[in-house]
């Protein structure tokens, strides 16, 4: 199994910015793809950065240019470095973990999220 702990959420103003950290725990030396996703209230959850155990990144249109998602092998922890923040960036951020559990079975983790807040 694979715990998640996220942490650096809170409240700024637009224009702001913040850094998120998500640091796993268990079984960490199996997972492949780590991101973040994040839910606002009366959406659907929708997925924000993606990166690979390589280091290739995929972000969603709405935050390209804008947030940066880093990795951390060693510490088992990814970041999501979030700029030019926007009260549409409002929303839960959930941590994501896909870990290898036999060759193509995947098992997804999830983070208990982090509220961040957006003032215009």
């Amino acid at each position: 199994q694979v715990q998640l702990v996220e942490s650096g959420g809170g409240l700024v103003q637009a224009g702001g910015s913040l850094r998120l950290s998500c640091a796993a725990f268990g079984s960490t030396g199996s997972i492949n793809a780590m991101g973040w996703y994040r839910q606002a209230p009366g959406k659907q959850r929708e997925m924000v950065a993606l990166i690979s155990s390589g280091g290739s990144t995929n972000y969603a249109d709405s935050v390209k240019g804008r947030f940066t998602i880093s990795r951390d092998n060693a510490k088992n922890t990814v970041y999501l470095q979030m700029s030019s923040l926007k009260p549409e960036d409002t929303a839960v951020y959930y941590c994501n973990a896909v870990r290898a559990v036999v060759p193509g079975i995947n098992s997804q983790h999830w983070g208990q999220g982090t509220q961040v807040t957006v003032s215009s």
